[in-house]
């Protein structure tokens, strides 16, 4: 009777690891961060099209192996989304959040920004985060763990200098110098968000997933007439470049 036991017992457990999502690329001991920035558009009227990339970029993620317990989401409106209740996107509120969730996660970091730029930062709230002031939310919350960090806002390539390291993967929606375009009260997301939403879950890895979005970015600008073209900007570690096209490849692509 033991053994008949076990071995139903045995066939319970195969069932329910065979029928659910296998994720072997350890994304679900990682721990994402995705702040939008502002509830505006260039305009000044009204816009959930940074909610919106902030909505749809944390679905994706669970897409590619990242445990939704391990997603922070913070807003300008948060209590507009009553799907995902996101925390208000006040900066010492993400930083206190980031920090304690990347401590007690154990994996690599991912943080997503997207707002509107300005050469000397990114809006969140009613200021402009510097540069430097979210590498120190990196440094703090992930010191030398495997990163990747996103920012999404025009002129965003300011952000590189000082995020870069050998342990992390960094993209910008555009050059320093480049606005980015999609902001309008009628856009669904910026393009930039747009073509993150799409490729995040047809990526083969994060690398892959970077030559998608700027493909998929130049396309769009293109079709619009959008021009200069925004260019965004890629810089990858030495040391997580290997592992984030290899041990990290996202499962199923």
């Amino acid at each position: 009777m033991r053994s008949q036991n076990f071995v139903i017992a045995f066939g319970v457990f195969a069932a329910l690891v065979l029928g659910a999502p296998a994720f072997a690329n350890g994304f679900d001991s990682w721990a994402a961060v995705i702040v939008a920035g502002d509830a505006h558009a260039h305009s000044g009227a009204p816009s959930e099209v940074f909610d919106n990339g902030r909505r749809d970029i944390a679905k994706a993620l669970t897409q590619i192996g990242f445990a939704q317990s391990r997603i922070l989401q913070y807003s300008t409106e948060p209590a507009k989304d009553q799907e995902t209740h996101p925390g208000n996107a006040a900066t010492e509120t993400i930083y206190a959040g980031f920090k304690r969730l990347a401590q007690q996660a154990g994996g690599g970091c991912f943080v997503y920004f997207t707002s509107h730029g300005a050469p000397s930062g990114i809006l969140v709230g009613n200021q402009i985060v510097t540069p430097r002031a979210i590498a120190q939310l990196v440094d703090d919350s992930c010191a030398d763990k495997m990163t990747v960090v996103i920012i999404s806002a025009c002129y965003s390539g300011v952000f590189i200098p000082a995020l870069q390291r050998d342990t992390r993967m960094i993209m910008t929606a555009a050059r320093k110098d480049r606005t980015s375009f999609g902001c309008g009260e009628t856009n669904q997301y910026t393009f930039f968000d747009e073509c993150v939403v799409k490729s995040l879950p047809a990526a083969p890895s994060f690398p892959g997933f970077a030559s998608m979005v700027q493909s998929c970015v130049a396309q769009r600008e293109k079709d619009e007439n959008a021009t200069p073209p925004s260019e965004p900007q890629v810089s990858i570690g030495g040391i997580v470049a290997s592992p984030l096209a290899t041990a990290y490849a996202f499962s199923g692509n």
